[in-house]
């Protein structure tokens, strides 16, 4: 109502995320749902199952904006309705060369990146195209993408589950959490390396370079590019 204002939580030490949470607590985006008057304007394509589905995000996006290098757990369509956007994606064989932090890189300008701080950037192949009014962009799960509005537009981003629902973290209400087996995997590396850490460097090195080659015969793919 006019003249009242809602309450603004405190944003000291507050992540985004938990941010978003005090807004919208554990409400997965469904644009059928959430906008109504918008459902009979927007078909989703018939690739998965209803069963399947996760979320469906309804993007608003200036000129000028955007959104970093990340990847997402799930497979999503973004559905260009509007506008104009540069997309530039990374194969996930390539997440050596990103610098990555958590899900997203720390390469900030992709299109000239500080070559002397982040060497290895080169390395990594970039696949380039343009959305327009109309166009759909599949993006797999794990693929790498960059998001640049060249235009005032609208878009909506739709979000399934490829793999079975006991996979999935099940407090994940934006579709970016890491699946379940995977974050339990961390841990244990975690664990791992802070016990490395017991043994002098030179055993250190020997050890953890035996371990990396490891994980590489035991659990990289086979399959080629």
């Amino acid at each position: 109502m006019a003249g009242q204002h809602l309450p603004v939580p405190r944003l000291e030490g507050v992540s985004r995320e938990q941010f978003m949470q005090h807004l919208y607590p554990q409400d997965v985006a469904d644009i059928r749902k959430q906008f109504p008057l918008l459902k009979g304007d927007i078909k989703f394509p018939e690739f998965f199952k209803e069963e399947q589905f996760f979320s469906s995000v309804f993007r608003i996006s200036s000129p000028g904006l955007q959104l970093w290098t990340h990847y997402d757990v799930m497979d999503n369509l973004l559905i260009q309705v509007t506008g104009k956007k540069r997309v530039v994606l990374f194969s996930p064989r390539d997440a050596q060369y990103l610098y990555l932090k958590g899900t997203k890189s720390e390469v900030l300008n992709i299109d000239n990146p500080d070559l002397a701080k982040y060497p290895l950037f080169s390395k990594a192949r970039r696949y380039e195209c343009s959305l327009e009014a109309g166009d759909v962009l599949f993006i797999p799960a794990l693929w790498f993408h960059n998001v640049i509005s060249e235009e005032f537009g609208v878009g909506v981003n739709i979000f399934w589950k490829h793999l079975p629902s006991e996979c999935y973290d099940k407090t994940d209400t934006y579709g970016n959490k890491d699946p379940t087996a995977a974050s339990r995997a961390a841990q244990i590396l975690d664990r791992a390396l802070k016990t490395l850490a017991e043994l002098p460097e030179e055993y250190r090195d020997f050890y953890a370079r035996r371990m990396v080659l490891h994980i590489q015969d035991k659990a990289y793919s086979k399959n080629s590019e």
